[in-house]
C-alpha cells in the first residue's frame, strides 16, 4: 500500500521535473530526417497501459538494419516517460541508430522490480520485431540516466551475471547481444551519506520492504558486476548533484575488469547540471552524445 508521504514526494518530483522538461523542450519539433513509429504497446498490464508504450526512431535516408540504442529514462523512479525523452532520442537516431524510447511503470504506484521487468519486455519486443523495424540484434546498446542509469546498471548485471540473474526470473535468453551501455549522471548506490530527505522517501517508496540492508545491496548498481558486464561509457559533469556516483561505478568496473570510459563534462568556470545531455541545444550535450555514439560504433561488429 502506498504511503501518503511517499505519494506526496512523488507528486512534488513530477511537478518540478515536469516543469523543467517542458521549458527545455519548448519549441522543439521532430527532425525532418527522422522516421518515427509512436505508441507501440509492448506490455500486458491492463491497469497501466500508458506506461507500457514505446516509440522507434530511425534516420529516413538509411534502409536496412541499424545498430540499436534503447533509452531507459530517468526521473527518480517516480517520474518520466518516453515523451520527455523523444527529442533527445531522435538526436541519437540522427547519428545512425535505430532508437527505442520507452515508458515504464513508475513507483510508488508500481514498485520494484516492475521497471526492470518492463525493460526486459522491451528487449524481448526488439527481438520479436527486428525484421519489421530494421534492428541489428548483434549490435544492441542502451543508455540510461539518473534513475534510468541505475535501472540499466541492474539490468546489465542481470543479463551478464548468472548468479545475480536469479533475482529476476522473468529475464529470458534472447537472440541479441547487449554490446555496450552508457550510464549518464546515474545513481548507483541508493543510500549514501548526505542524501536528502526526498531521495530517501523515493527509495522507500520504490522498494517493497522500503530499503532494508538486503534490498539495498541487491539494488546496488555497482555491486554485482562481473567481467562479462557490457563495456560502459560512464558520464557525469561538474554541477551534477550525483557527481560522486560516477566514480563509484567507474571503480567497480575497473575492479571487475570491464572495459569502460569515464567522462566528466563542464568546468569550474562553466558548471553544468544533472542530465544536461538531454538538452540538444546545449554545446556540451552535443559533444557528450557524439562521444557516446562513437563509443558504441567502435563496439559494433559486422
Amino acid at each position: 500500500m502506498m504511503n501518503l508521504v511517499q505519494v506526496i514526494a512523488a507528486k512534488k518530483i513530477r511537478k518540478e521535473f515536469g516543469s523543467f522538461d517542458k521549458k527545455r523542450d519548448a519549441g522543439q519539433t521532430s527532425p525532418a530526417d527522422i522516421r518515427r513509429y509512436d505508441d507501440i504497446v509492448y506490455g500486458d498490464d491492463p491497469k497501466w497501459p500508458k506506461w507500457q508504450l514505446l516509440d522507434v526512431y530511425r534516420p529516413k535516408e538509411v534502409e536496412g538494419k541499424l545498430p540499436v540504442i534503447v533509452s531507459v529514462h530517468g526521473g527518480g523512479w517516480v517520474y518520466g516517460n518516453k515523451d520527455v525523452y523523444q527529442f533527445y532520442c531522435m538526436k541519437l537516431a540522427q547519428r545512425g541508430f535505430a532508437v527505442v524510447n520507452f515508458s515504464y511503470r513508475l513507483a510508488p504506484e508500481v514498485i520494484f522490480p516492475a521497471a526492470i521487468e518492463d525493460t526486459e519486455k522491451v528487449f524481448q519486443w526488439i527481438c520479436r520485431n527486428a525484421e519489421e523495424y530494421g534492428f541489428d540484434l548483434n549490435n544492441v546498446f542502451a543508455v540510461g540516466d539518473s534513475a534510468g542509469g541505475h535501472l540499466l546498471s541492474l539490468y546489465a548485471s542481470a543479463v551478464s551475471n548468472e548468479e545475480y540473474a536469479k533475482n529476476y526470473p522473468f529475464i529470458q535468453k534472447k537472440n541479441l547481444i547487449l554490446r555496450g551501455v552508457a550510464l549518464n549522471c546515474g545513481k548507483y548506490k541508493l543510500k549514501m551519506p548526505g542524501d536528502d530527505k526526498n531521495i530517501s522517501l523515493l527509495v522507500k517508496g520504490y522498494l517493497p520492504n522500503h530499503g532494508t540492508d538486503e534490498e539495498l545491496n541487491m539494488v546496488d548498481g555497482s555491486a554485482h558486476l562481473t567481467k562479462d558486464f557490457p563495456p560502459a561509457f560512464v558520464m557525469t559533469c561538474l554541477g551534477d548533484f550525483l557527481y560522486s556516483q560516477a566514480e563509484i561505478m567507474s571503480k567497480a568496473l575497473e575492479k571487475a575488469g570491464v572495459k569502460y570510459e569515464y567522462h566528466c563534462y563542464g568546468s569550474d568556470q562553466k558548471p553544468l547540471w544533472h542530465v544536461f545531455h538531454c538538452d540538444p541545444k546545449l554545446e556540451e550535450a552535443v559533444l557528450c552524445n557524439d562521444e557516446e555514439c562513437a563509443f558504441f560504433k567502435n563496439l559494433c561488429v559486422k
